[in-house]
């Protein structure tokens, strides 16, 4: 079966399946992580979610802690994030395993172990 058409435990197409990894970016990322057991197309877009956007989330908090730097690292952030989530969305509905250069090799790494 070619992977496009592949269905997943929830009965969706798995690109369906993995644009919603994304959807509320490192809890359902988290959420389809418990919930998909054998897609691995959809399993490294929910992981890849869950490291990039808590990655993200822990260092948009971390910023607040730096006076007058840590605030424009802050407000650079915001937009990185929105346009890294609407790309990955685009990406894991096309069908297409796209792989971010540092949280992509992360999520492909704890999934291969």
């Amino acid at each position: 079966m070619d992977e496009t058409e592949s269905k997943t435990q929830l009965g969706v197409s798995q690109n369906t399946e993995a644009l919603l990894c994304y959807v509320f970016g490192f809890v359902t990322g988290f959420i389809f992580l418990l919930l998909e057991k054998d897609n691995k197309f959809v399993r490294f877009h929910a992981m890849q979610s869950l490291v990039t956007f808590l990655g993200l989330f822990v260092a948009s908090v971390l910023c607040h802690f730096v006076p007058v730097f840590g605030w424009i690292v802050g407000l650079i952030l915001v937009p990185l994030q929105v346009v890294l989530w609407v790309l990955l969305m685009f990406k894991a509905y096309s069908g297409e395993r796209y792989m971010l250069p540092i949280a992509g090799e992360i999520a492909q790494k704890q999934l291969s172990v």
